[in-house]
C-alpha cells in the first residue's frame, strides 16, 4: 500500500508512543501504522480540509477511526504533542519542513524523533535542523522511478552545532550506502552545472565556489597544513608589504597546526569565533588583526582568549592585503571596471615604491554625476547609506582606497581627482572636500573591505579544493542605522 518513500518512513518509526503524520493527505501511512500493530494511536494532520476528507475516508474504510485523530493544523500549530514519540513530515519541500519545525521549536517536547522526507532543498533542511539545535541521527537514500529521495531522522541535541554549506550538501549517509553515493554523484553533477552557468555569466568567483563544492561531493573534505595555507597566502599577498605599524601574519596557532575547515571574516569577533567553533573550523582568516596593540592582560571576553580556549588558529592580512595586487583595492578596481568605461590604465593612488601602491586612480571615458557614482558604489559595496560631499560637477577622475582613507583627500586633490571613494571620513575632511570641490564618497569602512572575502574564498578554493572554506555569516557591519 505504501510507496518506497513512505515505507521507509514507516520502518523508521520507533512505535514507542503516538505518531504524528504532518501533511497526511490520504492517511495511508497512518492506516498502515495502525493496521500493522506498530502503533496504537496516530495523529494525522493537514492544513486543508480537502486532504483531511480523503484521510477520513481511508480511516473509515479500514475501521480505525477510533485510533486515528484527524487534526486541521498549519504544521504542528494545533497538534497536541503530549505522548507523541515520532513526527513524520513527508512529501514537502525542505524549506516548508524547516519552517514547520522552526515555528514549533519553543514548545515541543525534547524526546520527539523527527522522520523527514523533503522533496526539494535537502541542504536547507539539514542546515536549519542544526540551527534549531537538532542533530541528524540517520540519513537514508531511496530510489523510486529513477529519482533518489532522502529521508532524515533528527532528535534534539544538547550541543550547539552549525553546518557549513559543504556539510549541508554532503549529508550524513552511511559510508556503505550505495544509493547515498549515487545521490552525492547527482549533487556533484548539479553543482557542476551551476558552476558552468555562473562561468558563462562572468561570475568567476561563484563558478569556482560551486566547482569546489562539487569536488567535495565526490571525495569529501580533507586536512590541510596551516603552514601550507600561510605560504600560499604569503605568495599572493606578501606579509612583507604590510606597513611598519601593522601586525599581519599568523597571530594565533592551534594545537596541531592543521585544519579541514576555514572561516573567513573581516574581523575576529566573539560571534565569529563561536560560529567557527560550532562549524568545526580550526582556522579563521581575517582582514583586521585580532592582536594589534600590546596587551598587558587577556580577559575572558578577549577574542584571543576565546581562540586559544577553543583551539582555533588565526591568520590576519591587513595592509598587505590592501596593498597587494588582487587584494582589497584590487577587488574594488575590478568591480568599478565592470560598471564604468575606463580610459587608459589605472594608476597607483599612494606610491609606496618598488612598484607597490595603496589604492588606485582611474580615468573614465565619459564623466558621471556624483549621484550616478554614488548609486554604482551602493551596488558594488552593498551599503545601506553613502555619505557624500556637495560637488555638483561631473566626475571623470576617481581615486579610491578601502577602509579609512579620508586623510588621503589632499593627495587626491593634488593628483587632480574629482572624487575620492573610501570610508570613515572625519568632519574636517568634509569641509576640505567642499572647499576643493572634490566629491568624497564615504561608503563605510566595513563595506569597502568586506567584499574581499569572496576573493579570498576564490583563491583558497582554487588552490585547496578539498578545504571547506566558509565566509562567516557573522561577518556583518558592526553598526545599525536608525
Amino acid at each position: 500500500m505504501l510507496d518506497i518513500r513512505l515505507q521507509t518512513c514507516f520502518d523508521l518509526v520507533g512505535g514507542e508512543g503516538t505518531v504524528c503524520d504532518v501533511g497526511t493527505d490520504h492517511a495511508l501511512l497512518a492506516a498502515e501504522l495502525i493496521r500493522s500493530g506498530k502503533c496504537g494511536r496516530v495523529i494525522a494532520s493537514d492544513i486543508k480540509e480537502g486532504p483531511l476528507d480523503s484521510a477520513r475516508k481511508t480511516v473509515e474504510k479500514y475501521g480505525i477511526a477510533d485510533k486515528v485523530e484527524l487534526v486541521l493544523s498549519d504544521g504542528l500549530a494545533n497538534v497536541p504533542l503530549d505522548g507523541v514519540s515520532d513526527v513524520v513530515i513527508a512529501g514537502m519541500g525542505g524549506e516548508t519542513i524547516a519552517e514547520i519545525i522552526g515555528n514549533s521549536t519553543a514548545d515541543k517536547p525534547d524526546n520527539i524523533k523527527f522522520i523527514l522526507q523533503p522533496m526539494t532543498k535537502v541542504e536547507h533542511l539539514r542546515k536549519k535542523l542544526y540551527e534549531y539545535q537538532y542533530e541528524i541521527t540517520g540519513e537514508y537514500a531511496v530510489e523510486d522511478k529513477d529519482k533518489i529521495y532522502v529521508i532524515i531522522t533528527a532528535e534534539r541535541s544538547a550541543d550547539w552545532k552549525q553546518l557549513t554549506e559543504s556539510d549541508a550538501l554532503y549529508g550524513f549517509f552511511d559510508d556503505n550506502d550505495e544509493l547515498g553515493k549515487k545521490y552525492r554523484s547527482h549533487e556533484k553533477e548539479r553543482l557542476e552545472k551551476i558552476s558552468a552557468s555562473l562561468k558563462s555569466a562572468g561570475d568567476i568567483n561563484g563558478s569556482q565556489h560551486y566547482a569546489a563544492l562539487a569536488q567535495k561531493m565526490e571525495s569529501g573534505g580533507d586536512i590541510v597544513e596551516i603552514a601550507d595555507i600561510y605560504r600560499f597566502l604569503d605568495g599572493l599577498y606578501p606579509f612583507s608589504l604590510q606597513e611598519k605599524w601593522d601586525n599581519s601574519g599568523l597571530l594565533v596557532e592551534n594545537y596541531d597546526m592543521k585544519c579541514s575547515k576555514v572561516v573567513l571574516s573581516l574581523d575576529i569577533t566573539n560571534k565569529v569565533i563561536d560560529e567557527a567553533f560550532e562549524k568545526g573550523a580550526e582556522l579563521i582568516i581575517s582582514h583586521h588583526p585580532v592582536i594589534f596593540e600590546a596587551r598587558k592582560r587577556i580577559t575572558r571576553n578577549d577574542p584571543v582568549f576565546r581562540l586559544i580556549e577553543r583551539e582555533i588558529a588565526a591568520i590576519c592580512m591587513h595592509t598587505d592585503l590592501d596593498i597587494a595586487a588582487g587584494g582589497t583595492n584590487g577587488v574594488i578596481l575590478e568591480k568599478l571596471s565592470e560598471k564604468l568605461k575606463l580610459a587608459g590604465e589605472p594608476e597607483h593612488f599612494e606610491e609606496l615604491g618598488v612598484g607597490n601602491g595603496l589604492g588606485w586612480i582611474i580615468n573614465l571615458e565619459e564623466a558621471v554625476s556624483p549621484k550616478q557614482l554614488a548609486e554604482i558604489c551602493r551596488e558594488i559595496f552593498g551599503c545601506e547609506h553613502i555619505r557624500m560631499s556637495k560637488r555638483r560637477h561631473g566626475i571623470s577622475r576617481i581615486a579610491f582606497c578601502s577602509g579609512s582613507g579620508g586623510s588621503m583627500l589632499g593627495l587626491a586633490a593634488e593628483k587632480g581627482c574629482d572624487a575620492l571613494i573610501t570610508g570613515d571620513v572625519k568632519h574636517d575632511v568634509w569641509i576640505d572636500a567642499n572647499n576643493n570641490d572634490v566629491a568624497v564618497l564615504d561608503c563605510g569602512h566595513f563595506h569597502t573591505e568586506n567584499l574581499v572575502l569572496e576573493q579570498l574564498r576564490y583563491v583558497l578554493e582554487k588552490e585547496f579544493p578539498q578545504l571547506d572554506v566558509e565566509i562567516a555569516e557573522s561577518s556583518v557591519d558592526p553598526c545599525v542605522y536608525v
